[in-house]
């Protein structure tokens, strides 16, 4: 199970951007690398994010983004959604040797 934190900026208000912050705890492998006993260590990549926001009636994408080796470990990726009401937020990762990890923040408007 992955670490993850997701913090919304401010309070929610319907219409109005709100900055959404998220970061996951992950090796980020890249396969490059050696290992102590020489061997390259296996790759392990987060190669994909997607949000999606959920009002109960409908799922609607929100943002996503194809990561490559050049990202850090525990990537950091921070996006601005418009909430259109009551709903949640839901995160995906997914990544190399099988990596799926989903969360999920709820958004309440003021």
């Amino acid at each position: 199970m992955a670490r993850t934190r997701i913090s919304l900026q401010g309070t929610p208000v319907r219409g109005v951007p709100i900055e959404v912050r998220t970061m996951i705890g992950h090796p980020m492998e890249t396969g490059y690398r050696p290992g102590a006993d020489g061997k390259l260590v296996a790759r392990n990549l987060i190669r994909r994010l997607r949000c999606s926001f959920d009002d109960g009636t409908r799922s609607a994408p929100v943002f996503g983004a194809e990561l490559f080796p050049a990202m850090a470990a525990n990537p950091y990726i921070a996006f601005f959604f418009t909430p259109p009401g009551n709903g949640n937020l839901v995160f995906v990762w997914e990544g190399d040797q099988g990596f799926a990890h989903t969360e999920t923040l709820a958004v309440r408007v003021g």
